[in-house]
């Protein structure tokens, strides 16, 4: 049982070594923003926001 666990915790590590890898990758080739700029306020416009369509 001891070496089913440690198997496992092996590849679990192994999995996250991985994803993390990954995350690297997507973050290295992902376009820069304006310095000083907050990615997450790009493009909003401020005022009032459009009603969506689907509301009743």
């Amino acid at each position: 049982m001891k070496r089913e666990r440690e198997r496992r915790r092996a590849e679990r590590q192994k999995d996250k070594a991985q994803r993390r890898q990954e995350r690297d990758r997507e973050k290295a080739s992902r376009p820069q923003g304006e310095p000083g700029e907050d990615p997450d306020l790009a493009g909003i416009v401020p005022g009032p926001q459009p009603a969506p369509d689907n509301m009743t």
